[in-house]
């Protein structure tokens, strides 16, 4: 069985003493490092740039999986690769995915294609070939410890049929109300790569909270 890849969030995270608290998270078994990048206008909450990206890249060995929930996210990838995202993923909603997911990958990032929860999966399925993953938004994006919204899973389930059906390598990532209730359905659903935010920072546990989010899953 593949391993369920789990990814903090550090929306959730201390911000104070965000260094320490993604050695913590990288200690207790987290996979990848999830970092929410908000502008203000796609979504309506301000978060951090690639100046803070730059900074937090010696701390960690794990994967950096930059989610730009911003408008024009061509002008930026360039800016993300070179202070070390590992991983960027863009909206449906926001660019041209035929241009900007190769674009992604001379890079030498991992490209993902997003799609939030009012958008119709017809309209992500054409880039799922050109996406080495495609995130599922469960939530409205913009702020953290939302509840999942259930429909969402059945984007899940259609984008995992359509990967199986082609024989493509794309995976699956999902964020949005993740916990040790919710995390089964998407994993059932598809979902390979988690992401979880007070799931794990606002719990004081961050290993057991890995532990059980990844043992949840099975």
């Amino acid at each position: 069985m593949k391993k369920t890849l789990i990814a903090p969030s550090i929306l959730s995270a201390d911000f104070s003493r965000l260094g320490d608290e993604i050695r913590e998270v990288e200690a207790s078994g987290a996979d990848v490092i999830h970092v929410d990048v908000m502008d203000g206008h796609f979504v309506p909450n301000i978060t951090i740039g690639a100046p803070v990206v730059k900074k937090i890249r010696p701390v960690t060995r794990l994967p950096l999986d930059c989610h730009l929930m911003i408008e024009n996210p061509e002008k930026y990838i360039a800016d993300f690769a070179k202070a070390g995202a590992d991983w960027i993923s863009v909206h449906v909603e926001t660019c041209d995915l035929a241009k900007l997911l190769p674009a992604i990958k001379k890079l030498g990032c991992r490209a993902g294609s997003v799609i939030n929860p009012p958008t119709p999966v017809e309209k992500v399925i054409p880039f799922v070939e050109l996406s080495d993953f495609v995130l599922v938004m469960t939530v409205n994006p913009g702020f953290g410890g939302q509840k999942m919204i259930d429909d969402c899973i059945k984007k899940i389930a259609i984008i995992r049929e359509h990967i199986e059906k082609h024989k493509l390598a794309t995976e699956i990532e999902v964020d949005g109300g993740i916990n040790q209730e919710t995390i089964k359905r998407a994993f059932d659903a598809g979902a390979g790569i988690i992401v979880a935010g007070s799931a794990i920072f606002d719990t004081g546990d961050y290993k057991r909270s890995i532990t059980e989010l990844r043992e949840a899953a099975r």
